[in-house]
């Protein structure tokens, strides 16, 4: 199967280093200060906000800091610590499970490679890749989460909507030393700038080289024609021609 033509990946390569330009702080947003607090927050990332997620870690932290710690823990006081993240009968089951196979495999020590990681209970390779670009500085691929997906085929660097299919093909696109770096490029500007639901492409610095800005930019509706606004003055009455004026007064 051919690769991206040259035009693609020239306008790939100006995208990034318009990104990069545009969010040079960019970074993961899920708070953690070691690998088994990111593998965690990640997990707990599913269906939920970062933000959300940020306000439950630190408690969780605090009574579980290690692997052998949550291992350890009951259900039910995992259960009451996450509860507000959603579906935190199956996190939990999973952050047990989680705990328990990086204590007896792992010595307690989160891993550093992707088949290793992949086998956690939990842990998909989207997750794999989040834990070992932010805490291990290892680019083994692209994280494609729902900002990704859909600035990535909005930029016309995929056509595709699986996610292991977009990811390599932005693994095409992206050089190596950006594949971590690339989503949080991508998700800050989806969420400051190609914002899903009202995209800003009279300010989007990618403006010029996204094939959708365009399809993407709100339409302003005309006013629909009928009864006036509410508040609004009525219309004055257009005064008639003096010719018929002066028929109706013979």
């Amino acid at each position: 199967m051919a690769g991206p033509s040259a035009a693609t990946r020239e306008r790939a390569s100006r995208i990034l280093a318009t990104l990069e330009a545009s969010y040079p702080d960019a970074h993961c947003a899920l708070d953690h200060r070691t690998p088994f607090e990111l593998l965690v927050a990640t997990i707990l990332s599913a269906q939920c906000t970062d933000a959300r997620v940020n306000m439950v870690t630190p408690a969780l932290f605090l009574k579980y800091p290690t692997a052998p710690d949550l291992a350890a823990a009951r259900a039910e006081d995992v259960e009451a610590l996450i509860r507000s993240t959603g579906f935190f009968r199956n996190k939990t089951r999973s952050l047990l499970g989680m705990a328990a196979a990086v204590t007896e495999r792992h010595g307690g020590e989160v891993p550093r490679d992707m088949e290793s990681l992949r086998v956690l209970p939990g842990v998909g390779r989207k997750t794999a890749n989040v834990v070992l670009g932010n805490a291990f500085g290892i680019d083994e691929g692209v994280v494609v989460d729902t900002h990704v997906t859909r600035l990535s085929r909005l930029l016309g660097l995929t056509r595709h909507t699986d996610a292991e299919k977009i990811e390599r093909d932005l693994m095409e696109l992206v050089p190596r030393k950006h594949w971590t770096q690339v989503s949080h490029w991508l998700i800050t500007h989806g969420r400051q700038v190609c914002i899903a639901r009202r995209p800003q492409c009279d300010r989007c610095p990618l403006a010029s080289l996204c094939p959708s800005a365009s399809l993407t930019a709100p339409v302003v509706a005309a006013p629909r024609a009928g009864r006036p606004r509410r508040g609004a003055k009525p219309a004055k009455k257009k005064a008639a021609p003096r010719a018929a004026r002066s028929s109706r007064k013979r």
